[in-house]
């Protein structure tokens, strides 16, 4: 068959089903063009889930007459600039839209009508194109002193086929929110609205530029409880800054769709930055569970690729590494800055269940342990002997030493007793059922899980320890070589520096295999070639081999459940305060091992409401 050259109608049509997918593509460029253009304000209609017209009206820069024609032509762009040379630098690109294909490719498939008035001018010129076929520019009526406003009407008409594979007018309307929700949260210095078929499904007015303005539109957009749940996240590392928020590890959703993650202003999705979240949280939340955040990585253009993607919905690092560190780090670093802190849809959830006709907890805040409680996943049995020190932690409810002496409610500084309830968990009142304690704080309850708490605690004394002692290795009797692809093998070899760090002796066995000498201690016996092939798997996807850091983590937190302080275990006053204040100095005992919270405040002014006091 001989070789054709398309006509230019055709490449058009193909460019626009790589750049336009659905109408939520279309809205996407249209925004990032008006943010681009420096608007202030930004509106958004769209109806029939944006396939019969969508209306972008912006307050940017706006276009002259004799730049209308240009900006509907393929691959003209005034977002980048030549150098002395005449040539282009696609690695330093500072904006969002570059290839100038956004315009073009949405008027080669439907009727666009693009009218604008440039800044400082007194006429606005319209011109429209047709499936691609371009009219004369017009004068026509703008409303604003100056800015753009671009119609689509027929989105895919003139290709049919492209139609049957839209969704329901319902689900293309939630892509298109969800769309504008993420521009709005990466700008929130613009303001934005959105009307769905003619109803408002989006007013946010602009915010003043910096962490205060960007919690106040993510609390806009993600409700207020992620405000009251959210810890900063301000961190640089070698030129590459991260900031956002992210939710605390009670405040977990079941799936990850509240993870909103941006680089350079742009919202991506991007296996790397997922993969690094997770990591963050693998020592806080079950693997069901998955933390809320907005995190924004600012660094400079060269070091990020932007050009990997006809959407630009993905992006490549030159240093993926540095990237992933300084994310799992600042995340890390937050998180023990919250120390015992829990989230409030704790207490939410728990003065609703005593409230007749309200929600269960799974329908709200934190959510979801499953209709009959929350069950953990079976796990194998490890003697506490395994890992030196697990006794004497167990037992250090047994001993005087871990008995709280009430002279430790006094001021260091001087003589003066505190009142205990003046500490941020109050002092214990009363053990309930023998597994919960009752304390009382100075405005308010705090019923604490005994077994959950002192899990927590367990677990944190077992890390410092690993980390002092090095994880414990046991030679194999026979090496295992395992056999993989030999991509995965190389992979998996040029990380033996980072697998011996955690307990793991490999090398490389020929092309495609690996032979194992030395497996963590903690593991016993274990399915080493499984455990391999999943570290093969983490690294192509994440970078990292999180599998066996994860069954590490799994087996401390195995081995803390079963030598923590049981439920049904009749404690003392003196034991039950002695708990509450190593809850107060110990990092993340605000939930256990599991992500289920520890405990439980609830303020006098909401125990007052649910008796009719207030």
């Amino acid at each position: 068959m001989p070789i054709r050259r398309l006509p230019p109608e055709t490449i058009n049509r193909i460019a626009a089903g790589e750049v336009v997918e659905r109408p939520a593509s279309a809205i996407k460029e249209l925004v990032e063009n008006a943010i681009d253009a420096g608007a202030a304000q930004i509106d958004v209609q769209a109806d029939q889930g944006g396939l019969t017209r969508i209306l972008v009206v912006d307050d940017g820069g706006g276009l002259p007459k004799d730049e209308l024609a240009l900006a509907l032509e393929r691959h003209a762009t005034s977002k980048l600039v030549a150098d002395a040379d005449g040539a282009y630098d696609l690695l330093r690109i500072g904006t969002l839209g570059f290839r100038g294909e956004a315009l073009p490719s949405i008027g080669s498939v439907a009727r666009l009508t693009l009218t604008a008035r440039a800044r400082g001018s007194a006429d606005a010129f319209a011109l429209t194109v047709e499936g691609g076929a371009m009219a004369a520019a017009q004068p026509a009526a703008f409303a604003g002193a100056h800015g753009a406003r671009v119609e689509v009407r027929d989105l895919f008409y003139a290709t049919p086929a492209r139609l049957k594979f839209m969704k329901s007018p319902r689900a293309e309307a939630m892509a298109i929110a969800e769309e504008v929700k993420r521009q709005a949260m990466a700008h929130e210095a613009v303001g934005f609205s959105l009307d769905l078929d003619g109803r408002r499904a989006l007013r946010l007015p602009p915010e003043q530029p910096g962490p205060l303005g960007r919690l106040k539109r993510l609390a806009a957009i993600l409700g207020a409880e992620f405000e009251d749940n959210a810890l900063l996240i301000d961190q640089e590392r070698e030129g590459v800054a991260l900031s956002g928020y992210a939710g605390l590890p009670t405040y977990s959703r079941g799936n990850a769709g509240h993870q909103y993650l941006f680089v350079n202003g742009r919202p991506v999705r991007d296996r790397l930055l997922q993969g690094a979240l997770r990591a963050a949280y693998a020592d806080f939340l079950a693997r069901d569970r998955h933390p809320t955040a907005a995190l924004f990585v600012a660094l400079p253009p060269e070091m990020v690729d932007v050009n990997v993607h006809p959407a630009k919905a993905e992006v490549r690092f030159r240093d993926p590494a540095l990237v992933r560190g300084l994310i799992i780090g600042a995340l890390r670093h937050a998180l023990a800055g919250a120390g015992h802190r829990a989230s409030t849809t704790v207490a939410t959830s728990a003065l609703n269940g005593f409230r007749p006709g309200m929600a269960p907890p799974s329908a709200r805040g934190f959510s979801a342990w499953g209709a009959g409680g929350w069950a953990p996943q079976a796990a194998p049995q490890y003697a506490a002997q395994q890992l030196p020190g697990v006794e004497e932690i167990s037992a250090r409810f047994e001993r005087e030493d871990f008995a709280a002496d009430p002279r430790a409610f006094e001021r260091p500084a001087g003589a003066q007793v505190i009142d205990p309830t003046d500490f941020p968990l109050g002092a214990a009142r009363a053990q309930v059922h023998e597994t919960y304690i009752v304390a009382q704080t100075r405005d308010g309850v705090v019923i604490v899980d005994q077994h959950a708490a002192h899990e927590r605690l367990v677990y944190e004394r077992m890390k410092k320890e690993l980390d002092a002692g090095g994880v414990a290795r046991q030679a194999l009797l026979l090496p295992e070589v395992v056999d993989l692809d030999p991509a995965e093998a190389e992979r998996v070899a040029e990380r033996a520096d980072e697998l011996a760090a955690l307990g793991l002796i490999i090398e490389p066995f020929g092309p495609g295999a690996i032979l194992v000498r030395e497996t963590p201690a903690l593991l016993g016996e274990t399915d080493i070639g499984g455990l391999i092939r999943d570290i093969a798997d983490d690294l192509a996807e994440n970078g990292a081999a999180l599998a066996l850091a994860e069954r590490l983590q799994e087996v401390c937190s195995t081995m803390a459940c079963h030598g923590s302080v049981r439920a049904g275990r009749r404690l003392t006053a003196i034991e039950m305060n002695a708990l509450l204040r190593e809850m107060e100095a110990t990092p993340h005992s605000g939930q256990c091992n599991h992500g289920r919270p520890t405990y439980v405040e609830l303020k006098l002014a909401d125990i007052e409401r649910l008796f009719g006091r207030r």
